[in-house]
């Protein structure tokens, strides 16, 4: 039941007329992400079509110190969207304007509804890609927001490499625009990369400026199976450290595999796998393949086999990219639990080798896939929601994983971010940092409406 004050619901239908909703339905589901944990509805939905739009909202909730959570695809896998304490959810997804676009300078500049596949597709007649890819098909903004990262990671970085500048919607209302196009800059503090990573919980952003790149010449991908997960990550950690500039390198083991065949209809052998994308020039290309397959054959690889066509890469990624849906499909009813951490690249076998070993007692369906190329691993569990053992079966397994990687000198996330689900990390990760996080937090948000109960512990 909405509890949306009624003079607050009153002034957002004046303005937004059909695109305020405090219906039932809508609101269960901009209160949940792709992953298991608990819906928390807000009390109302509004659907902004300009950064006027979210900055109008945004201004009257702060008068009614009522919470604000934005909303873009709905994809995110810590419990980022769910309203804890009520409040407005800002839809971002009618927001999809490509507003420029510079190829001498390789860089754009979209609104925040815009998600990386649209992005891509209007950009390949002008040669230009945007590679960051964290398989779900997310919006630009909420990407930004959550500091995504993803396959291609190892070579073209991540979010926090990518962005150049934001316009962005204080706790206030008021908009302002931080960074700019200029590829380096002394001036000033560092705002734009306060607010890439923020997940909403400093301000609202309407509108990103990105870095772009130039299709490569050539694409292929190539598989190669190994008899043990070491086999695999000492090919993979011997690439890394050679230098060799692979797009992509990411790691499934045999349990992923044998989903993913099911899911996909392929037939792959079931054995822990390195998948490859190679860019380049052709004779470039062809160089990074001989020596990843060397390197893969000195380390006990099998069945290096490569794939030039579009078609079976696009099929290859596509089976890596619906891994999560593959390892959730093997349980009816059942529901996602993405867990992810990352370590640095020297400590990747033994974390893993550690998470194999917790996940020989784990109860329910689990896989482990991982961008290993930068050191980031997630495990997917099939979970029934509803089990209360089973849950703290697997919470029991998760929160060893993040110590051992936070032994190693890692991090609890990688790339999905804190939200409600790594919450309980922070401190353990960054220690008396996490105060001066409140202190910036308290300072933007003295009221606290910024998606409150996300990052930072109670």
């Amino acid at each position: 039941m909405s509890s949306l004050a009624p003079d607050l619901a009153a002034a957002l239908t004046a303005r937004f007329g059909d695109r305020f909703s405090q219906g039932e339905a809508l609101r269960q589901q901009h209160g949940r992400g792709e992953s298991y944990h608990a819906a928390a509805a807000p009390d109302a939905v509004v659907f902004a079509e300009s950064t006027d739009d979210v900055s109008f909202i945004v201004r009257l909730c702060a008068t009614h110190q009522v919470p604000v959570i934005a909303f873009g695809a709905g994809t995110s896998l810590e419990g980022h969207l769910s309203a804890v304490k009520g409040g407005v959810s800002i839809d971002l997804s009618a927001m999809n304007r490509i507003l420029r676009v510079s190829p001498e300078d390789l860089d754009c500049t979209v609104e925040a509804g815009v998600t990386r596949e649209a992005l891509n597709s209007w950009l390949r007649d002008r040669g230009l890609f945007f590679p960051i890819d964290p398989g779900a098909n997310a919006t630009l903004g909420g990407m930004a927001a959550t500091r995504a990262s993803g396959t291609n990671a190892v070579r073209y970085g991540t979010m926090r490499e990518n962005v150049l500048s934001l316009t962005v919607v204080l706790p206030s209302g008021q908009v302002i625009r931080v960074g700019g196009r200029a590829r380096k800059s002394s001036a000033g503090y560092d705002l734009t990369r306060l607010f890439v990573g923020s997940e909403g919980t400093l301000g609202i952003i309407t509108e990103v400026t990105l870095r772009l790149y130039g299709i490569p010449e050539s694409t292929t991908a190539a598989l190669c199976s190994f008899a043990d997960t070491a086999q695999a990550i000492d090919t993979a950690v011997a690439v890394i450290q050679l230098g060799i500039p692979v797009a992509r390198m990411e790691f499934m083991d045999r349990g992923l595999i044998e989903a993913v065949n099911r899911h996909a209809g392929l037939l792959l052998a079931v054995e822990d796998t390195l998948a490859f994308e190679f860019h380049g020039s052709p004779a470039s290309t062809l160089e990074q393949i001989e020596q990843v397959a060397a390197i893969a054959a000195e380390n006990g690889g099998r069945a290096f086999a490569s794939a030039t066509t579009s078609e079976e890469r696009n099929r290859l990624w596509k089976a890596r990219h619906n891994a999560f849906y593959a390892v959730v499909s093997q349980r009816p009813g059942a529901r996602g639990w993405s867990s992810d951490v990352c370590v640095p690249v020297s400590a990747l076998a033994e974390c893993i080798r550690f998470t194999r070993e917790l996940l020989a007692t784990c109860p329910v369906p689990t896989a482990i896939l991982g961008h290993v190329g930068d050191g980031n691993y997630h495990v997917v569990f099939a979970i029934d929601p509803d089990n209360t053992e089973e849950l703290a079966a697997v919470a029991a397994i998760n929160k060893k994983m993040v110590l051992k990687a936070l032994s190693l000198g890692g991090t609890s996330t990688g790339e999905h971010g804190i939200g409600t689900g790594k919450i309980d990390y922070l401190r353990a990760e960054h220690g008396e940092a996490v105060d001066l996080m409140r202190v910036i937090k308290q300072a933007i948000d003295p009221l606290d409406i910024m998606n409150p109960g996300k990052i930072l512990p109670a």
